[in-house]
């Protein structure tokens, strides 16, 4: 497994290419949302791009964002955002998403020293994230048609539980 940690300006045309047909497989076709993916967040400055390669095939990618507030935060606390969290449905099986979650937490300390996570996590995915060391905060609501739950996670080091 290979993997890359990029900001937008970074990736080349076919990273781009691939990350955005990973997404639109999983989250349009398969997952059935209809929803404006390229929401402009992906080009921020302040984004980066987690690409998971086997066999140069990309087969897992999420989006990391840089500690911001949160609109329902309290007491100013600056979270990290991890979001468009996918692995390719020809790869799953394998402890990829654990290998993603992972990478992610070593990304997020390496480019920020480590700040609180914040997520919208699918609502199956909850005993994954609890894993993880993240925690609900708040009540379960609908995105795109999918039941999700807002989940932060300290910077306290965890490793998977479960």
């Amino acid at each position: 497994m290979t993997w890359q940690l990029l900001a937008f300006k970074a990736l080349s045309t076919d990273q781009l290419y691939e990350l955005l047909a990973l997404r639109a497989q999983v989250f349009v076709v398969e997952q059935h949302c209809a929803y404006q993916d390229i929401d402009g967040i992906d080009r921020d400055d302040k984004t980066y791009h987690l690409l998971g390669y086997q066999n140069h095939q990309l087969v897992a990618y999420l989006r990391l964002m840089a500690p911001s507030l949160l609109p329902e935060s309290v007491n100013a606390i600056k979270y990290a955002k991890i979001g468009r969290v996918v692995t390719s449905p020809d790869a799953r099986g394998r402890g990829l998403g654990h290998q993603l979650l992972e990478q992610s937490l070593i990304a997020n300390k390496q480019l920020w020293a480590n700040p609180p996570l914040y997520i919208s996590a699918q609502k199956y995915l909850l005993q994954f994230y609890r894993g993880y060391g993240f925690i609900e905060t708040g009540d379960e609501y609908l995105e795109d048609g999918i039941p999700h739950i807002a989940m932060i996670r300290t910077t306290a080091e965890v490793n998977y539980l479960a």
